[in-house]
């Protein structure tokens, strides 16, 4: 899909730049300006996606990740959002997630954060072996390093890390 243009870009820009100061309702007051035409682009999803997901409105978020996948189906972050938001849904749950995302990592096998999350639903189902292996794509797909020090930092993760500060 193509870039945004003025004037909606610079709403676009605006509200990103309220969700950066942490003042959501400013932000959705810049989306709400964006045209018609372009409330369904898949930038303007994400926005909309990380204000729910700031929230806490699982079931706003899935509804906006669901969009995303419709819009952008070859976007790695709808995916990603929807996976994240079944997590956290009232009747979802990890098992959901997993099952969600688990395609996607066939779809974008150099996606280091397709494979990472999955190594934290596998974690959190107490699959290690799983996890470990979902682990190791995340970080041969991605910066070592960085997956290293995020993972460190992940709760979800926490089973692996002794394994993990070895690496």
């Amino acid at each position: 899909m193509k870039p945004l243009e003025p004037p909606d870009s610079h709403l676009l820009d605006a509200a990103i730049g309220w969700l950066g100061l942490g003042c959501a309702e400013d932000a959705l007051a810049e989306l709400a300006d964006i045209s018609a035409a372009n409330q369904n682009h898949p930038a303007v999803l994400e926005a909309r996606w990380t204000i729910s997901a700031h929230a806490q409105k699982w079931q706003e978020a899935l509804l906006i990740a669901g969009a995303e996948l419709v819009i952008a189906p070859d976007d790695a972050a709808g995916w990603l959002h929807r996976a994240y938001a079944l997590r956290r849904v009232t009747d979802g749950g990890l098992s959901q997630a997993w099952d969600a995302l688990l395609p996607a990592a066939e779809k974008f096998p150099a996606e280091p954060i397709i494979a990472y999350n999955l190594s934290c639903y596998a974690c959190q189902m107490q699959k290690l072996d799983a996890a470990r292996e979902w682990f190791y794509r995340a970080m041969a797909a991605g910066k070592k390093d960085v997956i290293k020090q995020m993972a460190l930092a992940d709760d979800d993760l926490q089973p692996l890390w002794t394994e993990i500060k070895e690496l």
